[in-house]
């Protein structure tokens, strides 16, 4: 990603017929790399950051990181 692009996460919570589908969305570091509650990343500063997603009980988590570039 470059300093200011937005790009959109999606995260599948198998099985389909799950009771609960919530998941939670955060950043190592939000000066790098901001993440809102549905998974839409916005790149804020050159560098790199882990966005994780977590599932409602905290059993399962997935990790992306995110490496953001200066703009052109």
């Amino acid at each position: 990603m470059k300093v200011g692009d937005v790009k959109p996460l999606t995260a599948t919570v198998a099985p389909d017929d799950a009771t609960d589908k919530t998941v939670t969305w955060s950043s190592s570091d939000e000066k790098i790399v901001t993440v809102d509650a549905n998974g839409s990343t916005t790149a804020v500063a050159v560098g790199a950051a882990t966005v994780t997603v977590k599932t409602k009980d905290g059993e399962f988590t997935a990790d992306c990181v995110v490496m953001v570039t200066a703009k052109e």
